[in-house]
């Protein structure tokens, strides 16, 4: 049996945004039987960052609710890339950045995601199907049900097209994108697609194809396609990024201190979203904070989403820095305490152990440019050590001028 408030939830938190059959899906989800559903992801990248993580936050709801989660990675699609909402041409991949890129992927998705135990999540790769494929026989099994004048009406085209520059290469994404949920209808019995509201129309192909196949073939089998309103700012950005880069999920890509400011520059109007989508925070009690006073509201969810995706540990850390932003270190500064035995450490070693930066390498970038101090002196040596005796009763390590620690020893 599974959740049959799960339909409630995702209407209350303001994540079902479009359907193509509401009705159908709200008794699927409340009849307590488990479904199976999928959300597509094209590897373009080494890692994800805040705002491309929205579907993995609705597909962790449907996992603790009972159902049955696929994640495809389309290793065959992002060899073409989505032409949704772009004025040009995506740059080509090579398969080995594809794959690359999958491998990469696969590491963070453990945050939202269960890939073990009773009810996992399973990832698929559309190469699989794709690679024994011949074009001819796609072509005729599943491109003659495109028309392309209608092709040409959607939206997801309508940028590629201003800018006279759309590829039949291009188009065949839409077919292929398709043709996935037909195939993981077979293999799976996957009857739902998830995504973001800018997938719309390669949703709504799919969908439509199983009806032409349908009638084709004497069946009578429905997909649902369903959508998620996108993170954006009042501007009409894609979230995910401020001024000073990337909210990456990965920790090797961000330090705690840098993440928890990125969501705390989150802007007031998209806080409710924030909250609905990485929290599990009732709703009631998340408009009564955002009501009350929006700074304490960010606050919390800096924190939330922080512990979220990073931990416990680093989101005490990360608000404990962040509380201290105008004090000069001192005795206001966060303590982080460690064994007599570590030391000599190096510096670099240093600012990793205390999360100052997420990586060796990033932190001798930050000494390079000036960045560290310890006990109030800049630090201008990758290989200098810090033993027991230079830290004493304590001493003040420092990135910038508003992020530090206060180093203890214990026994």
């Amino acid at each position: 049996m599974t959740d049959k408030n799960l339909y409630k939830t995702l209407k209350e938190r303001g994540l079902l945004y479009q359907c193509t059959n509401e009705e159908k899906l709200k008794s699927l989800l409340e009849s307590g039987e488990p479904i199976t559903l999928y959300e597509g992801t094209d590897p373009t990248a080494t890692s994800l960052h805040i705002g491309h993580c929205v579907p993995y936050c609705i597909l962790r709801r449907f996992q603790q609710a009972g159902h049955k989660v696929l994640l495809l990675m389309g290793g065959a699609t992002a060899g073409i890339g989505d032409p949704s909402g772009k004025t040009e041409m995506r740059k080509m991949l090579t398969k080995q950045q594809i794959n690359e890129n999958i491998e990469s992927i696969k590491k963070t998705l453990g945050v939202f995601l269960k890939f073990d135990g009773d009810n996992p999540a399973i990832i698929v790769n559309n190469e699989d199907w794709f690679k024994g494929y011949e074009y001819v026989d796609f072509m005729r099994d599943i491109g003659v049900h495109f028309n392309v004048n209608k092709m040409l009406t959607n939206e997801i085209y309508q940028n590629r097209m201003e800018q006279g520059g759309l590829t039949f290469f291009e188009m065949g994404y839409m077919l292929m994108q398709a043709y996935d949920f037909v195939h993981l209808n077979r293999k799976y019995n996957c009857v739902l697609q998830y995504g973001g509201q800018d997938q719309w129309g390669n949703i709504t192909a799919g969908c439509e194809l199983q009806r032409k196949l349908n009638f084709q073939n004497g069946t009578n089998i429905e997909l649902i396609g369903a959508t998620n309103p996108l993170l954006m700012t009042p501007e009409g950005k894609k979230m995910g990024k401020t001024e000073k880069g990337a909210i990456w999920i990965d920790r090797d890509k961000i330090s705690a201190y840098d993440f928890y400011q990125g969501v705390y520059q989150t802007p007031d109007a998209c806080v409710k979203m924030m909250f609905s989508l990485f929290t599990d925070v009732p709703m009631e009690q998340i408009n009564s904070l955002i009501e009350k006073d929006i700074v304490l509201a960010k606050k919390k969810l800096s924190y939330e989403v922080t512990k979220f995706v990073r931990g416990e540990e680093d989101a005490n850390l990360a608000q404990s820095m962040s509380e201290n932003l105008f004090t000069d270190g001192g005795d206001d500064a966060p303590i982080m305490e460690f064994e007599k035995s570590k030391f000599p450490m190096g510096i670099c070693d240093l600012l990793f152990e205390t999360k100052l930066a997420p990586s060796k390498s990033e932190a001798r970038r930050l000494i390079q440019g000036g960045a560290i101090t310890f006990k109030n002196e800049k630090v201008s040596r990758f290989d200098m050590m810090i033993d027991a005796n230079d830290i004493g009763d304590g001493a003040l390590l420092k990135k910038g001028k508003k992020s530090f620690i206060k180093i203890c020893l214990g026994e």
